[in-house]
């Protein structure tokens, strides 16, 4: 017969603790996009572009759609983020919520834009390139 797993309270607490500190990490990381939402846009389109990992006739087009998916990330509540991010979740072992729902983003809308020719590279370099960036404008 096999045992059943109870917490005791002691590992309870240690669990919710452990929790608690993901979930503020995960809005804080949100909360600095707001204040870096220009340069961070910026940032993202010239190195993909630099990096040959998105083809584009108009850089400034995709400035603007970055823009405005950091703009939604942070009003959207967790169900969207986990939705947006779900096919790509186990992408690393632990990623930044910021990249992995803006490499949601590229691999699954921007790649219908009408100034993106095409979209190289896998989806760990995809989120590899785009991590760079935000963890320059961000603390970490």
């Amino acid at each position: 017969m096999s045992k059943v797993f109870r917490p005791s309270n002691r590992e309870s607490k240690i669990l919710s603790r452990i929790e608690t500190s993901k979930e503020r990490e995960r809005k804080f990381a949100i909360e600095q996009t707001k204040n870096v939402l220009e340069p961070l846009s910026n940032a993202l389109a010239m190195k993909l572009i630099e990096e040959k990992l998105i083809q584009t006739n108009s850089k400034g087009d995709i400035q603007k759609q970055f823009e405005a998916s950091i703009e939604k990330l942070t009003r959207s509540d967790e169900f969207e983020i986990d939705y947006q991010i779900a096919p790509l979740r186990n992408l690393v072992p632990r990623p930044n919520i910021v990249s992995l729902y803006l490499t949601a983003f590229v691999i699954e809308q921007l790649v219908n834009h009408r100034s993106v020719e095409d979209i190289y590279g896998s989806d760990e370099e995809i989120y590899n390139c785009i991590n760079r960036q935000v963890a320059k404008f961000t603390l970490q």
